[in-house]
């Protein structure tokens, strides 16, 4: 199987959440990079997400030692500068070299509030500052068994993209993260991923052009290991894997790599 897909290059993508401090953070990247050989990421392209504190370490490691990782952030605010106590804004992160960084991960939206309109202004700063937002989209078990994903998810990107240029959107990544999978140990089957992925791609053929729809890349997020990463990985639709626990050891977060990278 190719990665190179309408010149999609596969995107893996580690999020730690709420885990490492600054130097559990050099002690990991530094294993991946000991660990890491140049055909690992021949076709496929990696981003790990660390949470603020640990951002300017990793890049620091990462500049310095040439490992081939690119830096992502797991949130940011939409505005620049101004009273928004514990925030962090797009301008901070991109003066941190932070490439990619998830907008509305089903955590923000659940704990913290996150609305469809919060997302879509999101991204646009994050575009604004040269970044590329990871949009996060998913529906909860309810609406999947009221048989509202397709529902839930036209809102959800819909909203998100709304008032973007064609290129913008195109440029994107889509990361669908089924809430009912997330941390669950219960990943959706590769015909979930590759349905939801699709159907998604889809959306944004017939609601932005079949351009943006060749371009984008669409990830799945879910209780992604090692074991199931080369059966998502080889659907057509699946252009990358967004990983969280299993991201957060190099040795298990490389077995992934190698998965996706040798199916």
């Amino acid at each position: 199987m190719s990665h190179e897909r309408d010149g999609r290059r596969f995107l893996l993508s580690g999020n730690w959440k709420m885990h490492h401090d600054h130097i559990e953070a050099l002690h990991m990247v530094r294993d991946l990079g000991l660990r890491m050989k140049p055909d690992d990421v021949a076709d496929v392209d990696v981003s790990v997400h660390p949470p603020f504190t640990d951002i300017r370490t990793v890049q620091s490691l990462v500049e310095g030692e040439g490992i081939p990782v690119v830096l992502g952030a797991q949130h940011c605010s939409d505005q620049d500068r101004g009273p928004f106590t514990g925030e962090v804004s797009p301008q901070m992160l991109a003066r941190l070299a932070v490439r990619y960084v998830l907008v509305g991960h089903s955590e923000r939206r659940q704990l913290f509030g996150m609305t469809d309109a919060t997302v879509a202004s999101t991204i646009k700063a994050v575009l604004r500052h040269g970044m590329t937002p990871i949009c996060c989209v998913g529906e909860s078990a309810d609406e999947r068994v009221a048989g509202r994903t397709e529902a839930r998810l036209r809102d959800q990107l819909l909203g998100a993209i709304e008032g973007l240029e064609p290129e913008q959107v195109g440029g994107m990544v889509l990361a669908y993260e089924p809430l009912w999978a997330i941390g669950s140990g219960t990943p959706a089957t590769p015909v979930d991923a590759a349905d939801a992925c699709a159907y998604l791609r889809g959306l944004v053929a017939s609601e932005v052009g079949p351009e943006p729809a060749r371009a984008i890349r669409v990830q799945y997020g879910g209780s992604v290991t090692a074991d199931n990463a080369a059966e998502m990985a080889s659907e057509p639709d699946v252009d990358g894997l967004l990983v969280g626990g299993a991201s957060l050891d190099a040795a298990s977060f490389l077995d992934i790599l190698r998965a996706v990278a040798g199916c």
